[in-house]
């Protein structure tokens, strides 16, 4: 089968997260995130292996408190592939793993704090050069953005995002990426239809808490691929409650689905019926683990 995708992929300029490239035309990369205890080294070191053997190009740890983020300092030294940590809150934890080597820095505006302290962030992340997600999420919207719109709406989340990216500008920094997450599929995909017609940064896509293995699948499988189609995204993360390694595994099918990136093999195979003289599910799943 030949493989090239129809989809023209919407102009994004590129940052880099670690020594993987994000937009300007870069392969879009799969992503998962660590849901074991930070603060377990060994347990969240073995995570990160198990998802990048599975084919991740960067994995999201969370990073919650300074107990955290001195055991970030510990797994950054025993894995290679990019790390982002995931900062909630506390500003100087984002300051203190950029001292310890992490590839991206991930703040939410609606609890990150006041200026000053997204300014501490930004001036250490440009003296590091390390590139920030804003992620936006409908769940933690500003107060007064909650006020005004009564409930989460794209408009809402746009305009949550374009705060941000103001106050980014006025303070000349640039490599950064954007991710606008809403749990309902029509909100995420309009809010990111929106900002990306009005910015050229990367664009992270993924709906958040999705659900479990099956039908977060389906959901993310519909809102993304949605986006995908337009052309949108740079970077994705399939959230499921479920092993992260799942989450790369349906990635992947997302991308080779649409013919955007292609990993292992593509299954072809009709369901079974009374025509069918061999179970094809057997035979699916035996020629899976010969793979």
């Amino acid at each position: 089968m030949h493989f090239e995708s129809p989809i023209k992929r919407r102009h994004s300029r590129q940052i880099m997260v670690g020594n993987v490239p994000v937009g300007g035309g870069a392969p879009i990369s799969v992503q998962s995130m660590t849901n074991t205890e930070t603060c377990d080294v060994d347990a969240t070191v073995a995570q990160i292996r198990a998802i990048a053997e599975a084919g991740a190009d960067i994995v999201r740890v969370s990073i919650p408190s300074m107990d955290a983020a001195e055991a970030f300092k510990k797994i950054r030294e025993a894995v290679s592939i990019p790390l982002v940590a995931d900062i909630h809150f506390d500003y100087k934890i984002a300051l203190k793993v950029a001292e310890y080597g992490v590839d991206c820095l991930r703040i939410n505006p609606g609890n990150i704090g006041n200026k000053d302290r997204v300014r501490a962030v930004v001036d250490c992340a440009r003296d590091k050069n390390i590139p920030i997600r804003i992620g936006v999420n409908a769940g933690s919207l500003e107060k007064d953005l909650q006020k005004k719109y009564g409930e989460p709406t794209p408009d809402a989340l746009v305009e949550s995002a374009f705060r941000q990216i103001q106050y980014f500008d006025e303070l000349d920094f640039h490599e950064y990426k954007l991710s606008l997450k809403a749990s309902d599929i029509f909100m995420t995909v309009e809010a990111y239809r929106k900002i990306a017609s009005q910015i050229d940064n990367p664009l992270h896509l993924g709906i958040t808490e999705a659900g479990g293995l099956r039908s977060g699948t389906v959901k993310s499988s519909i809102g993304l691929g949605l986006l995908l189609m337009d052309g949108i995204g740079d970077t994705l993360r399939v959230s499921l409650a479920a092993d992260p390694v799942q989450e790369i595994k349906v990635g992947w099918d997302m991308l080779r689905s649409l013919k955007l990136r292609n990993r292992g093999i593509n299954f072809i195979a009709c369901p079974s019926c009374s025509r069918q003289n061999f179970d094809v599910i057997k035979t699916m799943n035996e020629t899976r683990r010969a793979t």
